[in-house]
């Protein structure tokens, strides 16, 4: 594991009550993860998920902006650590092939640990500084990954 640093880090952690191989699951398969990883109305229309070391994790989100026009926000990025049912890594720092990113923002760390019939679920975000880091809570960190959490356990519940 790794010492969070509240400066550069942000982190959200719940329990859930399904098992870690069905939220592994809402993870890393893209039919599954473009139902929740974003809050609504926003959502994912396009997940690639190579689920490898080096492999590639991209998501396009699209959504209403304040000004009424929609947005396309593609994601890019690449997975550094995958150990099933357990921990994912993945970064925008490196592309697909850990071919460097031009502009990196943040490493997120993702895991599922069962705990009391469930799974204990930790979703860390760590940014290079503290402007990066500012910047991701003030675009809405604890709001939005907390409603994708929530919208991640309805779908998980169904499962």
């Amino acid at each position: 594991m790794f010492d969070l640093d509240p400066a550069l880090d942000l982190r959200l952690e719940r329990m859930m009550d399904v098992q870690p191989a069905t939220l592994w699951r809402c993870w890393t398969e893209p039919d599954l993860l473009k139902q929740w990883f974003c809050p609504k109305p926003w959502q994912v229309t396009e997940a690639v998920v190579d689920l490898r070391p080096g492999g590639r994790f991209f998501t396009r989100m699209a959504g209403p902006l304040p000004d009424g026009s929609q947005a396309d926000m593609p994601n890019e990025g690449c997975f550094l650590a995958v150990e099933p049912e357990s921990r994912l890594v993945f970064t925008d720092a490196l592309h697909a092939g850990w071919r460097p990113a031009a502009k990196p923002f943040m490493t997120a760390i993702v895991t599922f640990e069962p705990r009391d019939g469930g799974t204990f679920y930790t979703a860390t975000a760590l940014h290079n500084d503290t402007a990066a880091r500012d910047k991701h809570e003030e675009m809405g960190f604890t709001e939005g990954w907390n409603t994708a959490a929530d919208q991640m356990l309805e779908l998980a519940q169904t499962l």
